[in-house]
């Protein structure tokens, strides 16, 4: 079976791919369709392959717009998209639903939103815990057979959790949110990836923009973003992490580079299979991410950069307490310096 490696070398792709959740989900008000489309052809344009999207990102609206955007591009790509968590129009609301009749008509839609005939990485996007994840991983392994999926990924799941996955089926990349300031991966999940060959896909590498310095006052973001209700965004706690970022930003001036690209230079600093997709709906900012690609660190840096926003200095969780209900990754205690809880 091709890895998530080799598919990123088919199409000469960086380590650093693109999120595309924020253009039509999660963020506010979604970006207009013609700004999105316009922001997609440029990340093309300056060198992004790895787009990311999801059932779930604009209740579809996502996968169509990418789709649009990439249209006549498909094999220059790796194209990658998630099931088994999606909106209910009926409900309201987002479900979680890892069933097999469920996974295999969602990625026929995503294959007709897409515009495709097939998905390079496609993942599990939450394991539904009333569901076991060899019958899910069972259902992606058949649409591998049918030719319609090239590789199976699983989203915010522990070491544990993968490792009884792969024994359905090889799983080529977990995404989890990996980042200077969550670390949870390092607990075991990093390790697990390793024994199989399976890339860790870093989502939210810049701290949900906080490490990028684009949230001074979350009391100033849309009520519908998502960053409203995570604990460490709130009134009690933001303050308390503003005063941590302070060294990471004169770090940053003291290279000569970004806070944006020095978050990016660490994680690619762990490992060339830790694979980071920031998102951003700004094309300057696209272009400023994709630069870290090549901006290695000396070690005393690393090592600096280790020592600060860890586990056990960043007030708040990273979840909400229904949304830590919906994952499977491991977690720190609360005055943890680095063993799990």
């Amino acid at each position: 079976m091709s890895t998530v490696f080799d598919s990123l070398m088919e199409v000469a792709s960086p380590k650093i791919g693109l999120g595309c959740m924020n253009l039509s989900h999660g963020y506010g008000s979604p970006l207009p369709e013609s700004e999105a489309l316009h922001a997609l052809e440029a990340a093309f344009d300056m060198g992004y392959r790895h787009f990311d999207t999801a059932t779930l990102y604009g209740a579809t609206a996502n996968e169509r717009l990418v789709g649009k955007a990439l249209a006549g591009k498909r094999h220059e790509i790796l194209l990658a998209s998630k099931c088994g968590m999606a909106m209910n129009p009926e409900l309201g609301r987002k479900v979680i639903d890892g069933r097999p009749e469920t996974l295999y008509r969602q990625c026929e839609a995503s294959l007709a939103r897409l515009g495709t005939d097939h998905l390079d990485l496609y993942y599990l996007h939450r394991w539904d815990k009333g569901v076991p994840i060899e019958e899910s991983v069972g259902a992606l392994a058949r649409l591998v057979a049918q030719g319609k999926v090239r590789a199976i990924g699983l989203s915010e799941v522990s070491a544990a959790t993968l490792r009884r996955a792969r024994n359905e089926h090889p799983i080529a990349a977990v995404q989890s949110e990996y980042s200077l300031w969550t670390r949870n991966p390092e607990i075991g999940l990093i390790e697990a990836c390793r024994e199989a060959d399976t890339a860790l896909v870093a989502f939210s590498p810049l701290g949900r923009g906080f490490l990028a310095g684009a949230v001074s006052d979350p009391s100033r973001l849309e009520e519908s973003d998502l960053r409203r209700g995570m604990p460490r965004f709130s009134a009690e706690n933001h303050p308390r992490n503003l005063r941590l970022l302070a060294e990471f930003t004169a770090l940053a001036e003291e290279l000569g580079i970004t806070p944006s690209q020095l978050a990016l230079a660490w994680l690619r600093a762990r490992g060339d299979d830790i694979l980071p997709i920031p998102g951003s709906r700004d094309i300057d900012h696209m272009r400023e991410n994709l630069a870290a690609e090549h901006l290695p660190l000396a070690p005393e840096n690393v090592a600096r950069l280790d020592a600060m926003l860890t586990p056990h200095q960043v007030a708040g969780a990273r979840y909400g307490e229904a949304q830590q209900a919906e994952v499977d990754t491991e977690e720190f205690g609360e005055s943890d310096t680095g063993t799990p809880a």
